[in-house]
């Protein structure tokens, strides 16, 4: 099937620095759904090719996917909440422009892997949060809502507190979570409730619906505070949640190509089109 990409897109301009993404977009007319995807890299790193396969994959069925850039942390320079207000107007102007893509507004959700999904799940589930609506770039479609029907995360971290502690153990010299935050837990405990998606699964918010993976042997992110832990607290405040548990499957592999005999990407990628198809 023949599919449409527009390569390059900016989507926003923030603190001076011009925001791109990726669409891969089905033929016809349309309107279709769409996602908007996020890609992981520690919050320092990483590129929206990560979704090269799952573009054209997903629009072949029918699905619409907006690949994005952002704003990325470093020792000494922060992005959060930055990095979340990113994906909120990446969201805003996939639905401004919806008529011109041939997607239906309505209809829009997020997908993440990795850092990605924890920048998903709290734009997701966190749009309206004070944290990431204060102090927001000026986007001219800044009054437009950021609100999703799904989130997709794939390998996520959703506790960022355990992440830190997870991070002070592996590489003490340079802890991701704190280049990204800014701040140690024993600093300011509050910013890590804020920038931990785990507190956003509240009854408030439970119209979302979920699909969440990760590998049983994941090295890098444990899958047991983190997406279990996640699943659980869902699940407590009536979320519809699907899950994909890959066994076997390490950390690394959501960007894998998708046909590969033995991809771990090739495993999920028609669980996740019935999800999509039921919620999406």
């Amino acid at each position: 099937m023949t599919i449409e990409t527009r390569m390059g897109l900016t989507y926003a301009t923030h603190d001076s620095v011009a925001l791109q993404g990726d669409l891969y977009l089905p033929q016809g007319t349309g309107p279709c759904p769409a996602l908007v995807a996020v890609h992981g890299g520690g919050w320092q790193q990483g590129a929206r090719s990560q979704f090269q396969y799952w573009g054209p994959y997903l629009a072949e069925r029918g699905y619409a996917l907006f690949s994005v850039g952002y704003r990325l942390a470093k020792k000494g320079q922060k992005t959060f909440p930055a990095a979340v207000q990113d994906i909120l107007s990446a969201v805003r102007f996939v639905r401004v422009n919806a008529a011109g893509f041939r997607i239906d507004p309505k209809r829009i959700g997020l997908f993440g892997a990795s850092a990605g999904a924890h920048l998903a799940a709290l734009a997701a589930l966190g749009s309206e949060a004070d944290i990431f609506a204060k102090n927001a770039p000026q986007d001219p479609h800044a009054s437009v809502s950021a609100k999703v029907k799904v989130l997709v995360g794939i390998y996520g971290v959703y506790d960022l507190a355990q992440m830190w502690e997870r991070y002070r153990l592996a590489s003490p010299l340079d802890n991701n979570i704190e280049n990204f935050l800014g701040a140690a837990p024993h600093e300011n405990r509050r910013l890590y409730f804020d920038a931990s998606p785990i507190s956003y699964a509240t009854v408030a918010n439970n119209q979302v619906a979920i699909h969440l993976s990760v590998g049983t042997e994941d090295d890098l992110v444990d899958r047991h505070a983190q997406t279990d832990a996640f699943l659980l607290a869902l699940k407590q405040a009536g979320f519809f949640v699907r899950t994909c548990y890959l066994q076997g499957a390490p950390h690394y592999w959501a960007s894998d190509p998708i046909d590969e005999p033995g991809s771990y990407a090739g495993f999920l990628a028609p669980r996740l089109v019935r999800f999509l198809a039921e919620k999406l």
